[in-house]
């Protein structure tokens, strides 16, 4: 008989299988750029939009880098008729093709630039002093993430051809004699393995190859959408720098200037020696919006994330403007100026050149250089004391507008103050009556639907969960935040309510921190008014409560549309669209197809309401996101649309008036 072993035994027993199963075999080699395949985001950041446009900018940087040090002037990038091609052109030096001599097997430089991690130019000093693609793997890494990749290369008279595929050779170099000129020619498609819709947005592209010849006087970007043909070629060439950059932003936004022009500057190599090895480039302005917007790059890198080089230029402008506030004692009693007031409505942009920028990760969002603050610092300021001085009406202007702005910061902060003083002390009976709280204190755990009308909203308070679940019904469309001043959305019932039951406040006086529900779901009818609801409200959210959607706690509801039910089986339908391709495919099996339309969620019975909507296990929820590449399309989105100038929408709708049929009026 065999004895029962013990609950120490077995767990020992257990743990010795385990051990003898972890052999050598478990570990995994991944050879060549295997890995980029197998983990895609280490390199580019996802597979999402911003992941399969990276490609383009490695691609794209190599061939600014060729322009940075004065080999080219001309770059053309071409995309193909279905979105998913894409060629880049430079009048560079063109790649070296001659055996690698490091490499033992004799391949070409060229197939070893495009088939190894960590080969480049950009490691010594030689080739290129300070350039933007400086780990090198963004070639290698495209030609992993491309199910096509083709090179050539024009030098010496000849032109050499290479042809690659999800990281391997598919061909030997090419070659071909009698040809003028010199440069590089890559194209590539996106493999769609990896990516799951991998087209590429011409806007984005567009957008940023303007900038790059913002950031490199004398350089011509041409871009040509094959899907567009009524576009035609795009010529980008701005020979005014960042001052240009700068004094465009303000006009496209919409943002009148304080100042008659932007200060400017350009500080070169050889007047930053004894400081830091390298130069940069300076702009900004102010103007009477309350909306700071600032672009930071390195070595023609966008840095979405900022960095050292935007901390030093938020330093020395605190620091010139505090000493001439203080040397012609200007700021009044009572007023305390900070940072954020004194860059209210600035348009700045910053671009440095430095030989060994550290990147926060291959995507580059961030710079890191601890020394390149205290550089750019101390190089402006003494330049902006200077000019603020000789300049003393502009100054003044900028000084006005800083104080105008912490007088607003103050009288918001004592406003909400004297709230919370007339208030009870309990948190619950400061809510707006109609809101149907729930029972959780747990933040992370709550949800606030905004519902649209009192029925729905019944509806809704009726099929919730009580304990997680809160329902506040709006009545009618809200107030446009866009056109509205500060006061009046203060006083406004509906945003009002909204601010109230949120808890965190809102403008310049938000505290996060105190935000009651950690999920905030617009719920509104599947028509043109809830679209039109949604809008106004994310509106206000964007433009006074803009941490919420950056902390990600604002979604769309997706309530369903229709209701098709077929041999006792339901379907819920979000749209017309997913209705067609459901009934095409009944159809086809036979039998009666009952279809029901939801005029709105009033008409749906809370049950029905909580199992397609409000149920975490079942409903669909779109959170709301702004990819940083998108933040100045959303901003001039809704500036445009949403604003006071009616020419903007005008516009729109004559351009968007074929779609008209589609509207659900």
């Amino acid at each position: 008989m065999t004895e029962p072993i013990s609950t120490e035994q077995a767990e020992a027993a257990s743990k010795d299988a385990a051990v003898q199963a972890y052999d050598a075999s478990k570990i995994t080699i991944l050879k060549g750029l295997e890995a980029v395949r197998r983990r895609p985001g280490m390199y580019i950041g996802g597979t999402d939009k911003v992941g399969l446009h990276h490609l383009l900018w490695e691609v794209l940087d190599n061939a600014v880098d060729e322009v940075i040090h004065g080999h080219a002037d001309h770059i053309q990038v071409i995309l193909s008729a279905d979105r998913r091609e894409l060629t880049i052109k430079d009048n560079g030096r063109g790649i070296p093709v001659e055996p690698h001599p490091q490499d033992p097997t004799g391949r070409s430089t060229l197939e070893v630039i495009f088939t190894e991690l960590h080969a480049g130019g950009k490691f010594e000093e030689g080739a290129y002093k300070t350039a933007g693609g400086l780990h090198g793997v963004g070639a290698s890494v495209v030609n992993a993430l491309s199910d096509m990749l083709n090179v050539s290369v024009r030098r010496g008279g000849t032109k050499y051809t290479q042809r690659f595929s999800r990281g391997a050779v598919v061909g030997g170099l090419e070659e071909q004699a009698g040809v003028r000129g010199t440069g590089t020619e890559v194209s590539f498609r996106a493999d769609d393995q990896i990516f799951p819709t991998p087209q590429y947005d011409p806007k984005v592209i567009s957008e940023r190859l303007e900038s790059k010849t913002y950031l490199h006087s004398g350089l011509k970007i041409s871009f040509k959408d094959q899907g567009d043909r009524s576009m035609g070629t795009q010529v980008f060439k701005h020979d005014g720098g960042l001052a240009e950059y700068v004094l465009n932003q303000s006009t496209f936004l919409n943002r009148p200037q304080v100042i008659d022009a932007p200060f400017h500057l350009i500080r070169n190599e050889e007047e930053s020696k004894g400081e830091m090895d390298g130069r940069f480039e300076v702009a900004f302005t102010w103007t009477e919006s309350t909306d700071t917007l600032s672009r930071a790059f390195v070595n023609g890198i966008p840095t979405g994330s900022g960095g050292t080089h935007e901390q030093g230029l938020r330093d020395s402008i605190n620091k010139a403007l505090r000493a001439f506030i203080d040397q012609h004692s200007l700021c009044p009693k009572g007023v305390s100026l900070t940072p954020d007031d004194l860059r209210e409505g600035m348009i700045a942009a910053v671009h440095i050149f430095i030989q060994d920028p550290q990147f926060q990760g291959q995507t580059k969002d961030k710079l890191n250089n601890t020394e390149v603050r205290a550089w750019v610092s101390g190089a402006i300021r003494p330049y902006l004391e200077q000019w603020l001085n000789e300049q003393q009406t502009q100054a003044q202007a900028i000084v006005t507008r800083a104080i105008q702005s912490a007088k607003a910061r103050m009288a918001s902060r004592a406003a909400v103050s004297e709230v919370r003083r007339k208030s009870p002390t309990s948190r619950r009976l400061n809510l707006p009556g109609k809101l149907a709280d729930c029972s959780s204190n747990d933040p992370t755990r709550c949800e606030l639907f905004l519902v649209e009308g009192d029925s729905a909203g019944g509806s809704a308070k009726q099929g919730r969960d009580r304990k997680f679940q809160a329902i506040l019904p709006l009545r009618g469309k809200v107030l446009n935040a866009e056109q509205a001043t500060e006061k009046k959305v203060l006083g406004n019932q509906e945003l009002s309510d909204i601010t109230n039951a949120l808890g965190c406040g809102f403008g310049r006086a938000m505290d996060v921190t105190k935000l009651r529900y950690h999920k905030i779901v617009l719920l509104m009818d599947a028509d043109s008014d809830g679209h039109h609801i949604s809008t106004l409200l994310l509106t206000f959210f964007y433009r006074y409560m803009r941490p919420l959607i950056d902390e990600g706690y604002v979604y769309l509801a997706q309530p369903p549309l229709y209701k098709v039910e077929h041999q006792k089986k339901i379907h819920w339908l979000a749209d017309d669209q997913e209705k067609t391709k459901l009934v095409n495919k009944l159809s086809k099996r036979g039998g009666k197809i009952d279809i029901q339309r939801f005029k709105g969620l009033g008409e749906m019975m809370p049950k029905t309401l909580f199992e397609t909507t409000l149920c975490p296990e079942k409903r669909r929820l779109l959170q709301i996101r702004i990819e940083e590449e998108d933040r100045y399309n959303t901003e001039t989105t809704i500036s445009n649309l949403m604003g006071k100038d009616a020419s903007e929408r005008y516009n729109f709708v004559v351009e968007n008036a074929l779609n008209a049929e589609e509207l659900d009026v």
